[in-house]
């Protein structure tokens, strides 16, 4: 018998899982380049990321990718500062075997420059899923 914990090097999260979509904008980021040093002081957090994971932990690098409907936008590099996995519970209270979710804490330590953002999004998304194809 065993367990199932997967190790990730890319925080893929949604804006629902805690992406700042309203810091973090592909538009807005054409226009006028964002930079790592905005958040420098921020800690960010994601939740309900299904399964047991384990994220690379700083000073270790994850890449930090939003999933936008199901395709893949790479912004750059994260340091995961903390991370939980816990059961996920239903509504009614019921747990299934199996059925976990990880949440925690990240910061931002690059923003890939729009360029270097599509080309990277474009080579790293596995087939189908680059926000550009």
């Amino acid at each position: 018998m065993g367990t199932s914990v997967e190790l990730n090097d890319t925080l893929l999260i949604s804006e629902a899982q805690g992406f700042p979509s309203g810091l973090l904008n592909r538009d807005a980021h054409v226009r006028d380049r964002v930079g790592a040093r905005k958040f420098a002081n921020e800690l960010f957090k994601f939740q309900e990321k299904d399964g047991a994971r384990i994220f690379h932990l700083d000073p270790v690098r994850v890449y930090l990718v939003e999933n936008i409907d199901g395709k893949w936008l790479f912004w750059g590099k994260a340091f995961v500062v903390s991370q939980t996995i816990e059961k996920k519970i239903g509504p009614d209270g019921d747990w299934k075997v199996g059925d976990w979710v990880t949440s925690g804490l990240f910061k931002i330590v690059e923003v890939f420059e729009p360029e270097y953002q599509e080309m990277f999004t474009t080579r790293e998304s596995p087939p189908g899923k680059s926000f550009f194809a």
